[in-house]
């Protein structure tokens, strides 16, 4: 091991050494104080962001291989840690409201975030795998962390139960591919599709099949089938985390692995990917419609909401919309994964204990009570519909403009038709909160209000001048193909 294989991956290192120190202090934390494990795992974050921004512009590879340090990997890594910084503090107040404050949630949510991390900076499929448990077996303890709460123990016995069946099909398809093209190593993987030496048939079904365990984790249809259960079953904190940071770490290793080692396979898997992407649009909103639950309503957004980014994948055949496509859905995940956690936060401070305060009919009279509070949901809800002035509004135009430059009208037209049809149920919130009387009972917490107030700035205020974003989402994804 040399110096460049830690700098590849520093961010991952000085968060797991965080973590592990976290663990060990947190035994001498009163259970009274347990805001001081919170304080030192946002601390960690932040450091590590600090460490990821420093290796902004430069690049190496690590561990023969095996590993690498890119602009992908940095755009996400930047956004997987900013995940994590608004993990903690929607969490912060929750836990201690709900009873069920534990130090060790945090230190488990920073093994997840490494588990993210490392996805992004995978190059060869072992690790990807590797990585890919990393993230998903702290969340599996965390859905069911409100012990001895027969939904949160359900939510994580499905999600662990389901998990572990996808799982089983990203490493049946990493066995197909290694058995097609003798490497599971994604540069190898592309020089042995370019020699004529791989195996198509065998390498179509691997990529097929690992295409349905990561469908599993982004919760398109239709292997979607966990996401409203668990999302209603976690603890809504969680649920915040896993809908922004699962969600993003799904697609950062369909990104990685279908833009560097099949992109010879983009035009048999397009219509396979339109589908799934078209599906997910009309099932995802459809059903939203008929919630009265903000949990389920949301989780069926962001199945609809996976659908939105998985159409950047469908003109990837085209060599001349590849780029533009490819951002596009990054910026697009950026936009929806600070979308999301507002909109969690503001569930969170209407949520009391036993799951009261979840009902839609809750939320009348916030705007007269609470009017920042209702102002932020508000645009929340503008942008995940895709309505002005915010980022959900850009992201959409740019995935339509590059699905229509590859040619994929009807899809394009299926993302509008749907993205009309889930103004119903967003809209309808903002009507329950401004046009209906109620005395909504809201826990004031300031960590809290922070991480709502950033995510409602931010998705204005970038909407307004997007092209850096964009830039980097351009430059990020550059060195793929």
């Amino acid at each position: 091991m040399t110096q460049t294989d830690f700098y590849t991956i520093l961010p991952v290192i000085v968060l797991t050494v965080w973590a592990c120190a976290l663990l060990l202090v947190d035994l001498f934390i009163p259970k009274e104080s347990k805001g001081l494990t919170a304080l030192l795992a946002a601390i960690g974050l932040a450091l590590t962001t600090g460490f990821s921004l420093t290796q902004i512009g430069r690049e190496s590879i690590g561990f023969n291989g095996m590993v690498v340090l890119d602009g992908f990997s940095n755009f996400l890594s930047t956004l997987f840690l900013l995940t994590g910084l608004f993990g903690v503090a929607v969490a912060y107040g929750y836990l201690r409201r709900m009873k069920i404050e534990r130090g060790e949630y945090y230190v488990i949510m920073l093994f997840s975030i490494v588990g993210m991390i490392l996805m992004s900076q995978a190059t060869d499929l072992i690790v990807t795998f590797l990585a890919l448990e990393l993230l998903s077996i702290p969340l599996y303890v965390l859905a069911a962390f409100a012990y001895p709460r027969t939904e949160s123990e359900e939510a994580g016995v499905k999600y662990f139960l389901l998990g572990a069946f996808a799982t089983g099909f990203v490493v049946y398809g990493i066995a197909l591919v290694f058995g097609a093209t003798g490497s599971t190593d994604l540069a190898k993987i592309v020089a042995a599709v370019a020699g004529g030496t791989a195996s198509t048939p065998l390498l179509l079904s691997g990529a097929a099949l690992m295409l349905v365990g990561f469908g599993f984790k982004v919760g398109v249809v239709p292997f979607h089938m966990w996401t409203p259960d668990v999302y209603q079953g976690a603890p809504t904190s969680v649920t915040a985390f896993m809908a922004a940071g699962a969600k993003a770490a799904g697609f950062a290793a369909l990104l990685r692995i279908f833009a560097s080692a099949f992109p010879s396979l983009a035009t048999d898997l397009m219509p396979v990917l339109a589908v799934l992407s078209a599906l997910s649009m009309i099932v995802g909103n459809v059903i939203a419609i008929a919630q009265t639950d903000i949990k389920r309503m949301l989780a069926y957004s962001s199945i609809a909401q996976a659908g939105y980014i998985l159409m950047a994948f469908v003109p990837f055949a085209d060599e001349k919309v590849r780029l533009t496509s490819v951002a596009a859905g990054l910026f697009y995940l950026f936009a929806y994964t600070i979308t999301s956690f507002g909109s969690w936060g503001v569930v969170i401070a209407l949520e009391k204990a036993e799951g009261k305060g979840l009902a839609i009919a809750d939320y009348a009279g916030l705007g007269k009570k609470y009017p920042l509070l209702a102002a932020a949901m508000t645009i929340f809800m503008l942008s995940l519909t895709g309505l002005p002035p915010t980022l959900g509004l850009v992201g959409k135009i740019y995935l339509f403009r590059a699905v229509m430059e590859g040619g994929v009208y009807w899809l394009a037209l299926v993302g509008v038709v749907t993205s009309l049809i889930s103004a119903y149920y967003y809209l309808r919130v903002v009507v329950t909160m401004y046009m209906k009387d109620g005395e909504p009972q809201v826990t004031r917490e300031t960590w809290l209000e922070l991480a709502i107030g950033a995510s409602a700035v931010l998705t204005v205020v970038i909407s307004l001048v997007p092209q850096p974003l964009f830039a980097w989402a351009s430059q990020a994804i550059l060195k793929l193909f």
